[in-house]
């Protein structure tokens, strides 16, 4: 599975980085975007894929032993005595083989595991990240944080209180629209990048710059490989 990290040249770090500067100049909130590479750990899929692969190969390796001659023709050597030590070796391959598949191809992950599922852990990931960020930690309350993960395919945008009071949720889930939107489209960088600049339109109005303002976060993308 691709990292975060490798998702991003030096160029599109620095694109980012300049959106929330740029975004920031004309509100009071802090933004503060975060790609991680997965929100979850889907043992579920693996297993389900395992088990399939090694059913499917048993199967095929039973239906290799069919019309098998049980006496074992002029040798008097049955080849049905490794029929059953074939088919055991042929399902522990295939349950091996497909839950390492799909723990390192994303679209097999995506596959084996229910959308609702995915959800519920994005939108945990994005509430742990928002604490260990201190997107929740600006004086003013008026941190957002824009999370993207990767294998997913998904995202959460979630604000602090005065962005909740001043904003509203529909206008995060308007970002958030954006930023999935984006992300699926195949570009992550260029979904942070329009996300930024959709918050920083909102943020401007309900939250515009005030004198004495002090940049709390850093502007910087932040990338979380595990």
């Amino acid at each position: 599975m691709r990292r975060a990290s490798d998702w991003f040249t030096e160029e599109q770090r620095a694109g980012i980085t300049q959106a929330v500067r740029d975004a920031e100049a004309s509100t009071s909130a802090e933004i503060v975007p975060v790609v991680a590479t997965c929100s979850g750990r889907y043992d579920r899929a693996e297993d389900t894929a395992g088990v399939l692969l090694g059913l499917l190969l048993l199967a095929g390796v039973w239906w290799g032993f069919q019309g098998v001659d049980p006496e074992g023709g002029d040798w008097g050597v049955s080849p049905l005595r490794y029929e059953l030590p074939a088919m055991i070796g042929a399902f522990l391959a295939g349950f091996v083989g497909g839950a390492a598949a799909t723990a390192r191809v994303g679209v097999l992950g995506r596959l084996f595991t229910p959308r609702v599922q995915m959800e519920h852990e994005v939108a945990a990931r994005a509430r742990e990240v928002f604490f260990d960020q201190r997107v929740h930690h600006t004086a003013g309350r008026g941190g957002i944080l824009l999370f993207l993960s990767l294998h997913e395919r998904t995202a959460s945008v979630l604000g602090d209180e005065e962005i909740l009071e001043r904003l509203g949720q529909p206008a995060l889930d308007e970002v958030c629209g954006a930023l999935v939107a984006g992300m699926r489209a195949g570009d992550p960088a260029e979904a942070l990048g329009s996300a930024i600049r959709e918050a920083g339109k909102h943020l401007a109005r309900a939250l515009p710059r005030e004198a004495g303002d002090k940049n709390e976060i850093g502007d910087a993308l932040v990338t979380l490989d595990e």
